[in-house]
């Protein structure tokens, strides 16, 4: 059968750049892996032929002699090509060793393990805490006693797993290193080992408290230290306070997730605090002050001016939130809701009508100037 084009098996074109059939050549080699496509031997075959494909058109000089020549600048054992004998998969395979196996990798990194010089320990796993607090917590800040249930290190065998006096042996299948090697087609890849799950030991005798498992289940307290100035949704780490690992494997982390509670006065807006406040239409009208509590516990006169209305603003700097890692604060804003009068006697009415028949455009700027943009409106209509 002949050879397909290498630009048509890595399905770039003739002018793309290097990077570009890199990429394409790491797509195609995930998809087509052996590892993904076990007992697929047309998956084996495409994977030999993208690596063959990219193992020419990786290389410069051997990519210009391809475009110059085509399959025949490789036969007679010149070159990279399967007419050399094979091919080199170090070079080429290794670029997409990390995408394939990666984040396996890396997790037994973090777990404890030696990577490629030994055994791994499993790591313990991380927790989540869901924790509330209210605003004046968040305001202050607060140390915050939590108890937990989760997995510690049993204090029997010390975490090893193993009876008193007993010690682990190395495991026969792994010979201690915690991975098997197994063939994959036509390369050899590195697994873990199943009979000591990676950790490279056998418990003969296990702990009869932890049935060798090196952890046991317990209530644990911890005291979290909550910063001034957090916002809902901050995420605070414990480092090495999460589930303990099986046979002194490293021990997982603690995840407190902070929400704030509601609050009857305030409502936050980052480093700001909002309020509304009812203000009488007396106050309104003529004039006042009012007094308001702040975050800190504290109160502020706040001086109303004539002829304010509903919406109003007034702005008391430094009287908002604390900043998270900042001596700082925000803002706090009064809102102006002027309270229309309810339930009123036959001499409060009367007063109001009075008020009513004495008041002129200059009373109610806003009502009299709506009426008279109403009534251009409908005259407008008329023509």
């Amino acid at each position: 059968m002949a050879k397909r084009d290498y630009y048509e098996v890595l399905g770039v074109d003739r002018g793309a750049d290097a990077d570009a059939i890199k990429k394409a050549f790491r797509k195609l080699a995930m998809q087509y892996h052996p590892d993904r496509n076990q007992g697929n031997p047309e998956a084996e075959q495409r994977f030999k032929e993208i690596n063959e494909a990219y193992d020419v058109l990786k290389d410069e000089q051997k990519r210009a002699a391809y475009d110059r020549f085509g399959h025949q600048a490789f036969e007679g054992g010149m070159g990279g090509g399967a007419g050399a004998g094979g091919f080199d998969f170090t070079g080429s395979f290794s670029g997409i060793f990390d995408d394939l196996f990666g984040k396996f990798t890396g997790q037994r990194r973090r777990g404890g393990g030696a990577g490629a010089s030994g055994p791994a320990r499993a790591r313990g796993s991380d927790l989540r805490y869901n924790l509330q607090i209210s605003l004046e917590d968040a305001f202050r800040g607060k140390q915050q006693t939590i108890t937990l249930t989760t997995s510690v290190a049993c204090d029997a065998c010390h975490g090893t797993g193993a009876e008193k006096g007993a010690q682990p042996i190395t495991c026969t299948t792994c010979s201690g290193r915690g991975k098997v090697r197994v063939q994959q087609g036509f390369f050899t890849i590195e697994r873990t080992c199943h009979t000591c799950q990676g950790t490279g030991k056998i418990i003969e005798n296990p702990c009869r408290k932890c049935a060798g498992t090196g952890t046991v289940r317990k209530d644990k307290t911890i005291a979290v230290n909550i910063p001034a100035g957090v916002e809902e949704g901050t995420r605070i780490r414990l480092a090495g306070e999460g589930e303990a690992g099986m046979r002194g494997g490293e021990s997982g982390d603690l995840y407190i997730f902070l929400s704030v509670k509601p609050h009857p006065l305030f409502r936050r807006d980052g480093p700001n605090i909002h309020c509304n406040v009812p203000i009488s239409m007396t106050t309104a009208a003529l004039g006042g002050s009012i007094e308001v509590p702040t975050i800190d516990g504290g109160r502020v006169k706040v001086t109303i001016p004539e002829g304010t209305q509903t919406g109003h603003q007034f702005r008391l700097r430094g009287k908002g939130m604390s900043v998270l890692r900042s001596p700082a604060r925000g803002d706090m804003y009064i809102h102006a809701q002027v309270e229309i009068p309810m339930h009123l006697n036959k001499r409060q009415k009367d007063i109001l009508r009075e008020f009513d028949k004495a008041s002129g455009k200059d009373t109610s700027p806003e009502s009299a100037s709506f009426l008279d943009r109403v009534r251009e409106f409908w005259e407008d209509l008329k023509e």
